[in-house]
């Protein structure tokens, strides 16, 4: 039988946790509780002092502090590692949880530890605004809780009881697929693409399903880079094709679609072998043109569509680009290449388009050869646009070749 773990304050959201596993049980699933409520008295499987251990504190001085948000905090750690553990330990097929925007954190942070795949449904007040903060890089599956988390009424005895029979169903999936004969599976390989690397990336995708890999394209959008690196962090990849890294210029210059600070570091650091490229380093992304920072303002632009507009980066900007990859790179643990794409960095950079600027891209070519000198990092070079016929399939192959004398 398929077990769901449930993640509450239940000094608080006592009487709804009580529904709600009753309404699960009905559904044919266990419960295993988890409390995360700092005053809680209730009886749960797993007590609030357990989840303050597991992050390495204790709940009494947890609680003596005063500070709601420290604990919240230290509570939402805790519940991260026992969750995983109790699933590493096949003792959990799913996770559910009920919260406004401080229940929705502390579950939440627990959902995104275990691996994609795995059942993950909140229901919180949180769900009709941003959820990037609770989602991140995994599949959290949010439901907007249209009333407040506080009893059990006509609307929201609907909510949360049609949460409680997905999550029932779902975690029934998952525990059969536990069970079921491992099937043959070819080994998975990242790639990251944007609109206007996608000549490169179709190519390479060709080429290493040609080679017997399973290419997973990941969309180079803040989130998709994110999603890429934690399948290498969580050990899901053979390999990565990082042939678009425009995700690290928007962190840098603040772009909309930052992938964060650690971007390009999962692979190296799990020491899976990675082919990195340069693809659409020539760019930061924005929103509609009208609301580009004023401080851009005398910057080369083209409106991609009415929601996205690109800016051309500096010869500044690609030179501590190129430093800042050189250093992730060469920290790298395991196999790793960088192609250079002299030719161009996508389809806008390229002899008679508007992001062509030969000065800017040398910036960044030649700070990445400097910050990689004396590294384990091989460095190939081409003359091509990163779109030129043969660049993806190039890198292709020289990802297959690290991945095969790896093993």
């Amino acid at each position: 039988m398929a077990t769901v773990a449930l993640i509450g304050t239940l000094d608080t959201k006592g009487t709804e946790y009580a529904w709600l596993a009753d309404q699960v049980r009905g559904h044919g699933a266990q419960v295993l509780l988890i409390d995360v409520g700092t005053s809680s008295a209730a009886d749960a499987d797993v007590t609030p002092a357990q989840v303050a251990d597991a992050a390495g504190h204790d709940l009494t001085r947890l609680r003596d502090a005063g500070d709601r948000g420290a604990a919240m905090d230290a509570m939402a750690d805790g519940a991260a590692v026992v969750l995983l553990r109790l699933f590493q330990d096949g003792k959990v097929d799913g996770v559910l949880a009920l919260g406004g925007s401080g229940g929705s954190s502390v579950a939440s942070r627990a959902m995104r530890a275990l691996p994609v795949g795995v059942p993950k449904l909140l229901v919180s007040t949180m769900a009709a605004g941003d959820v990037s903060p609770y989602v991140g890089e995994s599949d959290v599956t949010m439901m907007y809780s249209v009333v407040d988390v506080a009893g059990i009424n006509s609307v929201s005895a609907q909510v949360f009881g049609n949460a409680a029979a997905a999550i029932a169903a779902m975690a029934t999936e998952e525990e059969a697929r536990r069970h079921r004969p491992e099937a043959e599976h070819k080994p998975l390989v990242g790639l990251s693409m944007f609109g206007l690397t996608t000549p490169a990336v179709d190519e390479a995708r060709a080429e290493l399903t040609e080679l017997g890999y399973e290419a997973l394209v990941f969309h180079a959008t803040g989130a998709g880079g994110r999603a890429m690196e934690k399948l290498a962090t969580d050990g899901r990849l053979a390999g990565v094709l990082d042939l678009t890294t425009t995700e690290l210029a928007d962190d840098l210059v603040g772009g909309v679609l930052s992938a964060g600070p650690h971007r390009l570091e999962a692979a190296g650091a799990a020491g899976i072998p990675q082919v990195v490229s340069l693809g659409a380093l020539d760019m930061v992304n924005f929103g509609p043109r009208e609301h580009v920072p004023d401080q851009f303002d005398e910057r080369s632009f083209v409106v991609h569509n009415p929601t996205v507009t690109l800016m051309r980066t500096t010869p500044q900007e690609n030179s501590r680009l190129g430093e800042r990859i050189g250093a992730k790179l060469a920290a790298a643990t395991g196999p790793t290449a960088v192609v250079l794409p002299l030719g161009g960095l996508s389809g806008i950079d390229t002899d008679g388009q508007p992001f062509h600027d030969p000065q800017a891209d040398a910036a960044l070519f030649d700070a990445l050869r400097g910050a990689l000198a004396g590294s384990a990092v091989e460095v190939v070079e081409s003359e091509q646009n990163i779109n030129d016929p043969g660049f993806g399939r190039q890198a292709a192959r020289r990802l297959h070749a690290l991945i095969t004398a790896q093993h």
